[in-house]
């Protein structure tokens, strides 16, 4: 087989600029306050509310709003927040797990009780 050379050994600077596609909607970013996602999050975590159906109701997509619920679960707390929920604790808490109550005073740390559960689940 044989192949043809060009004689002009020349080449073409071709320039790509990254632009929208014809007719793509322009659609700027919204930025939603803390307050405002704490709020939709909230009315999210009630009994019997449709996650989805909230976030469409908002103008937002779910993934959106479960994303916001991810991060609201793992946010760190101030330790304000936390002495004053720990405070707040006076009476023994009762934990049921299937068929097993477990009952502890407010002087039981949390690595016992973490460990007492987890001895309760596998058992």
């Amino acid at each position: 087989m044989s192949t043809v050379e060009r004689s002009n050994k020349s080449f073409q600077l071709i320039e790509a600029v990254p632009d929208r596609f014809e007719g793509a909607p322009v659609v700027p970013h919204r930025r939603w306050s803390d307050s405002f996602k704490s709020e939709v999050v909230a009315r999210s975590l009630e009994p019997g509310v449709n996650v989805s159906a909230l976030a469409r109701e908002i103008g937002i997509r779910p993934q959106q709003l479960f994303g916001w619920r991810r991060a609201a679960r793992v946010a760190p707390r101030s330790s304000s927040e936390q002495v004053a929920e720990t405070s707040s604790w006076a009476g023994p808490l009762e934990i049921v797990i299937g068929h097993v109550s477990i009952r502890v005073g407010v002087d039981v740390g949390e690595d016992q009780l973490r460990r007492v559960i987890r001895a309760v689940q596998s058992a």
